[in-house]
């Protein structure tokens, strides 16, 4: 993490190394007090909260706007850490987290995820993220020299913050009725609840406590680097793997992480010469964040979903051979009268759809929530415009990201849930600074030229190309979720440990999923790439994978028409830009954002809640000659119908 003034001069190896040691104790300290407040909301709601960083993001804004509109710092700050920050974590805990009840942890990550999309847009909006702002660190111009160490009186408030902070958690949770009570019920909800303890108000209290620690945070490290929605965000995500070091509930395990992550960050800056190597300082904390969860202790296999799942049904080989048909003589209609000015938009959104196909075996079929399905894209794009535009070509944009997914996939095998979700994020911010960004694999500055595969230059006959490509692969993936190792994917996604009691190969389905669902995103990703003709480390950043995943679940990631229905959507909502006024920069964000916060218990997303509701769910099957078990409903025949 780059700081403003805070990187050591030319002196000597010991001056040097003292300095580089103490400005990553003190960038650790920001995020050992991160992750002290995500643990405290896990603990007391057994959720992650993926938009802390987000919260933090916005106290830091709110923080600077009490300050511009003349406030002095110390009532600016506790307003903001003391008042308002807690309230919005008390709101965040009343109005989503309270709902989610026994949801899946598909559906709770979802939530927290639309929320920092949400807070992400509302923050952009508010404050346009193309103005620079500065927040002044406090006591500004005074500092001491300690051990030939200059120190500024803001590192040393961050220091004292970090000692200070989790030492009045640890007596808060030890020494007082309510700390006490916090404790019980994250042991035994009920049995606190027997005992006079409100779970409720216990589970408000923690996130207003962590809501709060995100404001300091946030507000301390806004004042280290620039104050922009999105650089803060991303930066307290590094307080993740100082979380995971201390197992989401040790909080002395979590501040010596978050004080060993500094430290080796910043004496990577100081000391790695290398240029293909400046990437390892930012991408450390992710590194540490895969290695801890790599070494933790292997999560008891759970035994099936805690909330009923009654996912849409899959139409037989015959009515999907038949509704693929339809639906190319279909789209070949369509394709035919597309004005040529939106020829390039809709072929864009086409091979989105085919991305987001990708995740349907492994997230919505297996449970496994992938955070870097871009990142499997953009290797394809690279293989394509490293091979080249022929057979070989698209044979390489399957192949390269099938491999890394399969290579991915082999030491995560005993991740589940929320730790193998938290290790593809880990992946996917990695790659987007070390691969991306990498001058050797993005060899233009403007970005990578990508030819289209095949030689097709007639963006129309192109269309209808990447179109076909998207129904044999739906058609695909249909027959793979009918075959013996899409039962297996399901029985997987709904409970590991009768799988597991079965003798069911367990590793073997995951890696193979794995592999399939990177290689089916790899393919969609050189098809966009074609159709850019150009490619950058925009087009595949994490934010925006995030952002593709949400829309996939908020519209229904277990079926094919859901997931269509998503891409056509996440290119056609942004040209409503242009017709919102100062919020249409941030109007996919802030749909995205509130429809996955909304989203609550419905695990089907929209098309899947359509096609369960009791009215079609009435509606008579339709006549197959075939035995009792491959009798197809009409919801069948729908779900396969854009397949």
């Amino acid at each position: 993490m780059a700081h403003r003034n805070d990187t050591p001069q030319r002196m000597d190896p010991v001056s040097t190394l003292l300095a580089l040691t103490v400005t990553g104790l003190v960038t650790g300290c920001i995020y050992a007090l991160t992750a002290s407040g995500l643990v405290v909301t896990y603990t007391t709601s057994g959720i992650f909260n993926f938009a802390h960083g987000a919260v933090g993001m916005l106290a830091a804004f709110g923080y600077w706007q009490l300050l511009e509109k003349g406030m002095p710092t110390l009532p600016a700050f506790l307003l903001t850490v003391l008042v308002l920050a807690p309230l919005l974590g008390i709101v965040i805990e009343r109005v989503l987290i309270r709902r989610l009840g026994n949801a899946t942890l598909e559906v709770t990550l979802t939530v927290t995820m639309g929320l920092l999309l949400l807070l992400l847009a509302i923050a952009n909006t508010v404050w346009d993220a193309t103005t620079p702002r500065v927040l002044q660190p406090f006591f500004v111009g005074k500092q001491v020299t300690v051990a030939t160490v200059v120190l500024t009186y803001h590192q040393l408030l961050i220091i004292a913050a970090a000692i200070t902070v989790p030492l009045a958690l640890w007596a808060f949770l030890r020494m007082t009725r309510t700390g006490i009570a916090m404790r019980a019920v994250v042991d035994d909800r009920e049995l606190a609840a027997l005992a006079g303890a409100s779970p409720t108000r216990i589970g408000q209290l923690g996130w207003g406590i962590g809501s709060s620690l995100a404001a300091v945070a946030g507000i301390l490290l806004a004042a280290q680097v620039e104050l922009n929605a999105t650089t803060l965000t991303l930066l307290v995500i590094n307080g993740y793997a100082a979380a995971v070091v201390g197992r989401l509930t040790s909080l002395p395990l979590t501040i010596t992480g978050g004080l060993v992550l500094g430290v080796l960050q910043s004496l990577a800056l100081g000391y790695v010469t290398i240029s293909w190597l400046n990437q390892v300082q930012v991408i450390i904390p992710m590194l540490i964040l895969f290695v801890a969860l790599l070494i933790a202790p292997p999560t008891r296999l759970r035994v099936g979903q805690l909330a009923p799942l009654v996912a849409p049904r899959v139409p037989s080989s015959r009515r999907s051979l038949g509704s693929t048909g339809a639906f190319l003589v279909l789209a070949a209609g369509i394709v035919a009268i597309i004005p040529s000015g939106q020829l390039g938009n809709v072929t864009h959104g086409a091979a989105v759809a085919i991305i987001l196909l990708s995740l349907v075996p492994m997230v919505g079929y297996g449970g496994m929530v992938s955070l870097c399905q871009l990142t499997f894209a953009g290797i394809g794009a690279v293989a394509m415009a490293k091979v080249g535009g022929g057979p070989l070509g698209l044979v390489a944009a399957v192949l390269a990201p099938a491999a890394v997914g399969a290579l991915l996939a082999l030491p995560t095998l005993r991740l589940r849930g929320l730790y193998l979700s938290l290790a593809t994020l880990a992946f996917g911010y990695a790659m987007d600074n070390a691969f991306f960004q990498n001058a050797s694999v993005m060899t233009n500055n403007l970005g990578l030229p990508v030819p289209r595969p095949l030689g097709l230059d007639n963006d129309r006959g192109y269309l209808l190309f990447v179109v076909a490509v998207f129904a044999a692969c739906a058609f695909g993936v249909l027959a793979m979720r009918r075959s013996t190792l899409g039962r297996r994917l399901v029985a997987l996604g709904d409970s590991p440990a009768g799988c597991a009691t079965l003798g069911m190969g367990i590793h073997v389905t995951k890696l193979v999923v794995f592999a399939l669902s990177a290689g089916l995103a790899g393919l969609g990703g050189a098809l966009l790439g074609g159709q850019q003709s150009v490619v950058g480390q925009s087009d595949f950043a994490l934010l925006l994978s995030l952002t593709l995943l949400l829309m996939a679940v908020v519209w229904g990631v277990r079926t094919i028409s859901g997931v269509f229905i998503a891409a056509l959507a996440f290119e056609l909502i942004p040209q409503l830009n242009g017709h919102l006024g100062p919020v249409g920069d941030s109007v996919l964000s802030l749909l995205v954002g509130l429809g996955a916060v909304g989203l609550g218990r419905s695990q089907n997303g929209i098309v899947g809640a359509v096609l369960s509701s009791p009215g079609l769910r009435r509606l008579p099957s339709l006549p197959h000659p075939r035995s009792h078990s491959d009798d197809v409903s009409r919801e069948e025949v729908l779900t396969g119908a854009q397949g």
